[in-house]
């Protein structure tokens, strides 16, 4: 905006009130603009003077603007400082990912319960998510609604693989007091006990931490740059994946001697780390709003049977773009869970079909060691998968139009967003393909995803495989960042106009309880306190839902299917995980239907140009 005097402002907006409760709440009164330029800028900015009666924009010398500088655009550097956390979580993840079931293996846990272990992750994740959600909606400490559930759930993850990595002596230890000695049966039984409770614990956590984080990045990032913010997040889950498979193919228990004396304690050692310093980085640079200014939280956080009727009344409510989203994600994630846990046996299983075809009367110290070679070629193809995600995560963001990102901001000064949008294109800009939005790009990947998943049932040879799970790495760049764009760009915009309008109601009560409208009638201002709305906690905890739900269906199903058609190990000509892999690209061919449907616009803007004229104050 154009400076001003002081006069002028007092002229334009005499009522002191409006401006010191604006400063208080952290949004500022801005004085009006000529009406030629409001009525340039009308076009790209919802957040503007009401039109009058006569459908002309009112008298700009009594209306003001209520602008949140939180919406101010922010820098690369800022947006990497806000997502840095979920990169430092992404190296636990992957740690207790591709080092877990070994480990367990180790302590004697048998293959048969494995499943039950690893159900553990999205069974927290549909429970924990949505109710950590809840909380941290409801938390009213000064530091900020996310930042203690970041702090807690920072703590209990560390804690938990530090005792997850060191179960065995701290158990023997234990053991050792009652004179129960550490190879005995009933000690054993004990540590694979602790461990598999070890594992809920961390995927608790883990689990928090995340819902924590991805509301963090919806609250802290500006509505219109959720598109840009998810990117970053994607990039760096991408880095930490990688840094974690680097990390545990590296012999680290000579270098690395004083973090423990097991290549799994060494690694345990080094997420925590790197967990600390990350989430730590973010919580000290990034400020959070304080909570207090959204008014009162609930009287007290639900219990279980409160908390289950609550959630269902969230589901009913969510808007219909992020209804959509969910959709996409529940039959997408069928099809995800196969690739994630099954894809290097599957890329095993292809080694070993020449091999055992050759020689079939193999020794069980053969056939050990043939499927060790197997699993470290099957490893690799993670590898390749991870690298190709990081690369999409890096490079394809410059190629698609900016869909969400290319909103008008609502609550932002319109001058500012009108020179952002007519600003000058750098040559980052020309790289965007016109008409290449990000839903196109979603769709496209998942119907490649379906395309390689179908192909493993005709591929037999290893590097053909190992292709297929690397194309796989597109569909999961896309699938770390179009969904929470979406999403968060969805809840941001409603969040910043509902805050405009509290501040607006509040503003208007210190001048009187009633305003006369242009035709003389008389009406209350609209608090938009009707019609409740959820926060970011909330809405991400339920979106994680529709990711962990399907993945305890897709591991029964699996299981199903592995018990009719898996051959005993050792067997030439076991299919069974392809036919996984393929069922589950049918339904993630069926999610990208469910994308053409996702509209390009939010779904929001339509309530917005009803209640934007309650973000403009009439002047007296």
């Amino acid at each position: 905006m154009g400076s001003q005097s002081p006069k002028s402002r007092r002229d334009a907006s005499p009522d002191e009130p409006l401006t010191e409760a604006a400063q208080e709440s952290g949004l500022h009164v801005l004085a009006p603009e000529p009406e030629q330029e409001l009525d340039t800028i009308r076009e790209d900015s919802p957040l503007l003077a009401a039109t009058d009666g006569d459908g002309n924009g009112g008298d700009p010398s009594r209306r003001t603007q209520v602008v949140d500088p939180s919406q101010a655009t922010k820098s690369v550097w800022y947006l990497t400082l806000l997502t840095l956390g979920i990169g430092g979580l992404q190296i636990a993840w992957s740690v207790e990912l591709s080092n877990g079931s070994p480990y367990l293996l180790s302590l004697g846990l048998s293959k048969s319960l494995m499943a039950l272990v690893w159900i553990a992750g999205p069974l927290t994740g549909t429970l924990v998510q949505p109710y950590i959600g809840i909380l941290s909606d409801n938390c009213r400490i000064a530091w900020g609604k996310r930042k203690p559930f970041m702090v807690g759930g920072t703590i209990g993850t560390i804690l938990s693989l530090l005792f997850l990595s060191w179960v065995k002596e701290i158990m023997g230890g234990i053991l050792s007091v009652f004179d129960i000695q550490p190879d005995s049966d009933p000690a054993k039984t004990a540590i694979i006990i602790a461990a598999v409770i070890g594992i809920y614990v961390l995927d608790f956590a883990i689990n928090a931490l995340q819902a924590a984080i991805r509301a963090f990045i919806v609250d802290c990032g500006p509505a219109h740059q959720q598109e840009a913010a998810n990117a970053m997040a994607s990039r760096l889950i991408g880095i930490g994946n990688i840094l974690g498979f680097i990390a545990g193919y590296v012999n680290l228990t000579k270098p690395l001697w004083f973090f423990g004396r097991t290549q799994f304690q060494i690694l345990c050692a080094i997420a925590c780390i790197s967990l600390t310093i990350t989430v730590g980085i973010s919580c000290i640079f990034v400020h959070e709003r304080d909570p207090r200014e959204n008014g009162a939280a609930a009287p007290k956080n639900p219990g279980v049977f409160i908390f289950f009727i609550k959630l269902v009344k969230s589901i009913q409510r969510l808007p219909p773009q992020i209804k959509r989203v969910c959709q996409v994600q529940f039959c997408g994630w069928v099809g995800f869970f196969p690739l994630l846990f099954y894809s290097s046996s599957y890329i095993g299983e292809i080694y070993v079909q020449p091999h055992l075809e050759k020689n079939p009367h193999m020794t069980p110290k053969e056939l050990d060691e043939l499927y060790e070679q197997a699993t470290r070629i099957g490893s690799f193809a993670l590898l390749v998968n991870s690298v190709v995600s990081l690369l999409t995560n890096v490079l394809l963001p410059f190629f698609i139009a900016p869909t969400y990102d290319n909103q008008a901001a609502m609550s932002q000064p319109a001058p500012a967003y009108h020179s952002r949008r007519n600003q000058k294109r750098t040559w980052l800009d020309r790289l965007h393909i016109p008409g290449f939005t990000l839903n196109r790009a979603w769709f496209g990947s998942l119907v490649l995803f379906s395309g390689a998943m179908l192909c493993t049932l005709v591929v037999r040879s290893v590097e053909a495989a190992t292709a297929l799970i690397g194309i796989a790495g597109v569909t999961w760049a896309m699938t770390l960042w179009a969904p929470y764009a979406i999403i968060s760009a969805e809840i941001s915009r409603r969040d910043v106009l509902l805050r405009a309008q509290k501040q607006q109601a509040r503003e208007a009560a210190e001048l009187a309880p009633l305003q006369r409208l242009p035709s003389g009638e008389m009406t209350t201002v609209a608090t938009g306190d009707d019609d409740e709305q959820d926060e970011a906690g909330v809405v991400m905890g339920i979106h994680n839902m529709a990711i962990a739900a399907p993945q305890i269906l897709a591991n029964i199903g699996s299981s199903l299917i592995f018990k009719i058609w898996q051959k005993p190990r050792g067997t030439p000509g076991d299919r069974s995980i392809a036919f996984v892999l393929a069922i589950g690209g049918l339904f993630v061919l069926a999610s990208a239907f469910y994308v053409r449907d996702l509209d390009e616009q939010p779904s929001s803007t339509g309530s917005i140009a009803e209640d934007e004229e309650h973000a403009v104050i009439p002047s007296e």
